[in-house]
Protein backbone atom coordinates (compact mmCIF):
# COMPACT_ATOMS: atom_id res chain seq x y z
CA UNK A 1 0.00 0.00 0.00
CA UNK A 2 1.61 3.59 -1.06
CA UNK A 3 1.72 5.73 1.91
CA UNK A 4 0.32 9.42 1.03
CA UNK A 5 0.66 12.29 3.12
CA UNK A 6 -1.86 15.04 3.44
CA UNK A 7 0.36 18.45 4.41
CA UNK A 8 -1.79 21.73 5.74
CA UNK A 9 1.16 24.15 5.17
CA UNK A 10 -0.83 27.21 7.39
CA UNK A 11 0.52 27.58 10.58
CA UNK A 12 -1.86 30.95 10.98
CA UNK A 13 -4.56 30.59 14.42
CA UNK A 14 -7.87 30.35 13.08
CA UNK A 15 -6.98 29.05 9.64
CA UNK A 16 -9.32 27.71 7.42
CA UNK A 17 -7.62 25.58 6.02
CA UNK A 18 -7.97 23.06 8.97
CA UNK A 19 -10.91 22.60 7.74
CA UNK A 20 -9.98 22.30 4.26
CA UNK A 21 -7.70 19.74 5.44
CA UNK A 22 -10.46 18.09 7.57
CA UNK A 23 -12.64 17.84 4.12
CA UNK A 24 -9.66 16.31 2.05
CA UNK A 25 -9.06 13.86 4.70
CA UNK A 26 -13.04 12.88 4.68
CA UNK A 27 -12.77 12.29 0.81
CA UNK A 28 -9.76 9.77 1.66
CA UNK A 29 -12.11 7.40 3.21
CA UNK A 30 -14.29 7.72 0.05
CA UNK A 31 -11.11 6.35 -2.02
CA UNK A 32 -11.24 2.72 -3.23
CA UNK A 33 -7.66 2.19 -3.49
CA UNK A 34 -3.90 1.19 -3.15
CA UNK A 35 -3.09 4.43 -0.37
CA UNK A 36 -3.20 5.12 3.10
CA UNK A 37 -3.81 8.88 4.22
CA UNK A 38 -1.76 10.24 6.98
CA UNK A 39 -2.31 13.73 8.05
CA UNK A 40 0.59 16.14 9.00
CA UNK A 41 0.04 19.61 10.12
CA UNK A 42 3.37 22.21 10.00
CA UNK A 43 1.74 23.58 13.03
CA UNK A 44 2.23 20.43 15.25
CA UNK A 45 5.57 20.01 13.41
CA UNK A 46 6.73 22.93 14.57
CA UNK A 47 10.03 23.28 12.66
CA UNK A 48 12.17 26.50 13.28
CA UNK A 49 13.28 28.51 10.13
CA UNK A 50 15.67 26.59 8.50
CA UNK A 51 19.12 26.06 10.87
CA UNK A 52 21.05 23.28 9.20
CA UNK A 53 24.59 24.15 8.82
CA UNK A 54 24.41 22.65 5.03
CA UNK A 55 21.96 22.93 2.34
CA UNK A 56 19.83 19.77 2.14
CA UNK A 57 20.96 19.27 -1.15
CA UNK A 58 24.53 19.06 -0.35
CA UNK A 59 24.14 17.72 2.91
CA UNK A 60 25.44 14.15 4.15
CA UNK A 61 23.59 13.65 7.18
CA UNK A 62 21.41 16.16 9.55
CA UNK A 63 22.61 18.18 12.38
CA UNK A 64 19.40 18.71 14.25
CA UNK A 65 17.00 15.49 16.01
CA UNK A 66 14.24 18.08 14.39
CA UNK A 67 15.33 17.61 10.94
CA UNK A 68 15.90 14.12 11.38
CA UNK A 69 12.22 13.88 12.50
CA UNK A 70 11.05 15.02 9.84
CA UNK A 71 13.32 13.51 7.06
CA UNK A 72 12.28 10.25 8.41
CA UNK A 73 8.29 11.17 8.14
CA UNK A 74 8.78 12.83 4.09
CA UNK A 75 11.20 9.91 3.41
CA UNK A 76 8.77 7.12 4.42
CA UNK A 77 6.13 8.69 1.65
CA UNK A 78 5.30 8.07 -1.36
CA UNK A 79 3.44 10.73 -2.80
CA UNK A 80 1.85 14.08 -0.51
CA UNK A 81 -0.94 16.44 -1.07
CA UNK A 82 -0.27 19.85 0.07
CA UNK A 83 -3.45 22.28 1.41
CA UNK A 84 -2.07 25.36 0.74
CA UNK A 85 -3.70 28.83 1.38
CA UNK A 86 -2.70 31.94 -0.96
CA UNK A 87 -1.63 34.65 1.48
CA UNK A 88 -0.43 38.34 -1.37
CA UNK A 89 -0.52 35.95 -4.08
CA UNK A 90 1.86 33.24 -2.89
CA UNK A 91 2.02 30.50 -0.13
CA UNK A 92 2.73 30.51 3.31
CA UNK A 93 6.53 30.92 4.65
CA UNK A 94 5.66 27.72 6.89
CA UNK A 95 5.29 25.73 3.48
CA UNK A 96 8.19 26.79 2.06
CA UNK A 97 10.13 26.56 5.15
CA UNK A 98 9.14 23.14 4.93
CA UNK A 99 10.03 22.34 1.78
CA UNK A 100 13.52 23.73 2.13
CA UNK A 101 14.55 21.52 5.27
CA UNK A 102 15.17 18.79 2.91
CA UNK A 103 15.90 18.06 -0.84
CA UNK A 104 16.15 13.96 -1.55
CA UNK A 105 13.28 12.79 0.51
CA UNK A 106 10.87 14.86 -1.63
CA UNK A 107 12.32 13.56 -4.33
CA UNK A 108 10.64 11.60 -7.49
CA UNK A 109 7.29 12.22 -5.89
CA UNK A 110 4.03 12.96 -7.08
CA UNK A 111 2.61 15.53 -5.43
CA UNK A 112 -1.37 16.73 -5.78
CA UNK A 113 -2.01 20.41 -4.68
CA UNK A 114 -5.45 21.67 -2.80
CA UNK A 115 -5.29 25.60 -2.19
CA UNK A 116 -7.63 27.98 -0.90
CA UNK A 117 -8.43 31.21 -0.39
CA UNK A 118 -10.15 34.10 -2.47
CA UNK A 119 -9.75 32.98 -5.56
CA UNK A 120 -8.72 29.29 -4.93
CA UNK A 121 -4.75 29.64 -4.48
CA UNK A 122 -4.50 29.49 -8.38
CA UNK A 123 -1.39 32.18 -7.75
CA UNK A 124 -0.01 30.32 -4.94
CA UNK A 125 0.27 27.04 -6.40
CA UNK A 126 1.65 28.43 -9.49
CA UNK A 127 4.36 29.36 -7.68
CA UNK A 128 4.27 26.16 -5.83
CA UNK A 129 4.75 24.09 -9.04
CA UNK A 130 8.12 25.91 -9.82
CA UNK A 131 9.59 24.92 -7.16
CA UNK A 132 8.03 21.25 -6.61
CA UNK A 133 9.36 20.90 -10.31
CA UNK A 134 12.90 22.55 -9.01
CA UNK A 135 12.95 19.81 -6.32
CA UNK A 136 12.90 17.10 -8.56
CA UNK A 137 8.85 16.18 -7.67
CA UNK A 138 5.63 15.61 -9.85
CA UNK A 139 3.29 17.95 -9.08
CA UNK A 140 -0.29 16.34 -10.88
CA UNK A 141 -1.82 18.37 -13.62
CA UNK A 142 -5.01 18.36 -11.38
CA UNK A 143 -5.59 20.37 -8.53
CA UNK A 144 -8.42 21.50 -6.45
CA UNK A 145 -8.75 25.08 -5.34
CA UNK A 146 -11.37 26.35 -2.89
CA UNK A 147 -12.27 29.70 -3.53
CA UNK A 148 -14.19 32.90 -1.81
CA UNK A 149 -12.82 30.66 1.81
CA UNK A 150 -14.67 33.28 3.70
CA UNK A 151 -18.12 31.94 2.30
CA UNK A 152 -17.28 28.03 2.05
CA UNK A 153 -18.07 26.78 5.36
CA UNK A 154 -21.43 26.36 6.35
CA UNK A 155 -22.93 27.21 9.95
CA UNK A 156 -21.40 23.09 11.28
CA UNK A 157 -18.24 23.80 9.52
CA UNK A 158 -18.71 22.04 6.47
CA UNK A 159 -16.98 22.60 3.49
CA UNK A 160 -19.46 23.77 0.69
CA UNK A 161 -19.02 21.49 -2.36
CA UNK A 162 -20.40 24.47 -4.83
CA UNK A 163 -16.85 26.09 -3.86
CA UNK A 164 -14.55 23.47 -4.46
CA UNK A 165 -12.85 23.37 -8.48
CA UNK A 166 -10.91 20.70 -9.46
CA UNK A 167 -11.63 16.80 -8.92
CA UNK A 168 -9.68 15.51 -5.74
CA UNK A 169 -10.55 12.17 -6.91
CA UNK A 170 -8.31 12.41 -9.93
CA UNK A 171 -5.63 13.47 -7.73
CA UNK A 172 -6.25 10.27 -5.99
CA UNK A 173 -6.35 8.25 -9.06
CA UNK A 174 -2.73 9.97 -10.44
CA UNK A 175 -1.37 9.46 -7.04
CA UNK A 176 -1.52 5.63 -7.33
Amino acid sequence: MKKIKVILGSTRTNRAGAGVAKWVMSQTQKYIGNLQFDFIDLKDVNLPFLDEPFPPMMAEEYAHDHTKKWSKIIAEADGFIIVTPEYNHGYPASLKNALDFLYKEWQDKPVGLVGYGGSGARSSIKQLREVLEFMKMKPIKEQVGVGEIWEAFDEEGNLKVEKVRGDLQVIFNELE
